[in-house]
């Protein structure tokens, strides 16, 4: 296998634009040319790969016909309704199914450049679209590349597929998609759906008939910082992708868990994301032989926070992390204010922050953290071999 890594990229993928709305591919904009400025992108063994549209035939491994007859023809009537379509989240736009189209063919692209052997790790950052449903776009989410691209791998071969999900919002339309079956590990830590969208991903939600133990969902309360979301991390993420054996590793990395996103109540920092890509890297390097294939997400802090976060993913992805220290370009800083007047442009690639935790324990007065790793445990653990109560399991 080339030790290489393939960033999926084409401008044409700043084409899913949703008008005035907080999807803003902006986000996308500013981080590839953060990670171009900082060199990033020009480390040796790191090729950018052009990607092309999922055809009909990759599409709806995932999504029904008729639901891709209807992104096609919303577009062209100003009074469609249905499938999800039409909604403040989810509003219609020219090119919806091209772009979307696009954003699952880069997500394929990665797939298959690690399947391959082509690459090690591959990331799509346009990418990370997993809200959408089988049959309706949800929560600014029309095509799930996510879901598009484990079925490729699927159809490739593959027998067992982790995906993680560490987006603010449950991994909904992943999970359902793969819900019943067992070659695909969903695990999603998320903020609480008692207070946030979608309103899915409790603990007792672990896969459906003749796949039980094959979801896994950490929703914690609102208000955890990096020391409680690492701690939930370490407790449940290594436990079950080790009881699993995946041969390869996709996950979605969306950065509005950060505690200036707008549309969420978590608190983490830039360094506390960092300190997540570093451990999924190194769980595809312990269990996958390195295959790691990561997307985007959500995000919302379209300045101060995404760019700085999807840098660092591409630069652990890419060789080593980044210096949190590192200053950003003033290019960078110029064309930052340039696109989003009025918002502040952070100077470093650091909030100034310690992610480091203390281990989950089973013993001790819980906190809110530990009462949710205690009930994800309890509820999913005895379903893979593994003792909920046992802190080395």
């Amino acid at each position: 296998m080339a030790d290489d890594t393939v960033v999926v990229w084409d401008e044409a993928l700043l084409g899913y634009d949703m008008g005035d709305h907080p999807l803003d591919p902006v986000r996308v904009e500013l981080t590839m040319a953060l990670a171009r400025e900082l060199g990033v992108l020009d480390r040796p063994g790191v090729r950018l790969v052009k990607p092309a549209p999922a055809d009909d035939a990759l599409l709806t491994r995932v999504h029904d016909p008729r639901y891709l007859d209807a992104v096609r023809a919303a577009p062209r009537d100003p009074l469609f309704a249905g499938f999800g379509l039409g909604t403040s989240d989810n509003p219609v736009f020219e090119g919806m199914h091209e772009s979307s189209a696009l954003i699952a063919g880069a997500s394929v692209a990665a797939a298959e450049a690690v399947w391959r052997g082509e690459a090690r790790r591959a990331v799509n950052v346009a990418g990370g679209l997993h809200h959408a449903m089988p049959a309706r776009a949800a929560g600014f989410c029309v095509y799930n590349d996510p879901a598009v691209a484990i079925a490729r791998l699927l159809d490739l071969g593959a027998e067992r597929i982790a995906y993680v999900d560490v987006d603010v919002h449950h991994g909904d339309g992943v999970q359902e998609i793969f819900y019943r079956d067992p070659r695909v590990l969903t695990v999603s830590l998320h903020e609480t759906p008692l207070a946030l969208f979608p309103g899915t991903g409790f603990p007792d939600e672990t896969g459906g008939p003749g796949a039980e133990g094959s979801a896994v969902n950490v929703p914690l309360p609102p208000g955890v910082g990096d020391a409680g979301w690492q701690r939930a991390f370490h407790a449940i993420v290594p436990s079950v992708l080790r009881a699993f054996r995946p041969q390869v590793l996709v996950t979605q990395c969306g950065a509005d868990g950060h505690r200036l996103d707008p549309l969420a109540d978590l608190h983490l920092s830039v360094d506390g994301q960092l300190a997540t890509y570093r451990a999924l890297r190194a769980l595809a390097d312990e269990l996958c032989d390195g295959r790691w294939v990561a997307t985007g997400g959500g995000g919302y802090a379209l300045v101060e926070v995404v760019p700085r976060a999807w840098t660092h993913l591409l630069a652990v992805a890419t060789g080593e992390p980044l210096d949190p220290a590192t200053l950003t370009p003033p290019g960078w800083r110029e064309l930052a204010a340039r696109r989003r007047p009025g918002h502040e442009v952070p100077l470093r690639m650091t909030d100034d922050v310690d992610p480091s935790y203390q281990p989950w324990q089973p013993s001790g007065e819980p906190t809110a953290v530990d009462r949710a790793v205690a009930a994800t445990r309890k509820a999913v653990f005895p379903l893979l071999g593994l003792d909920p109560h046992d802190p080395r399991d």
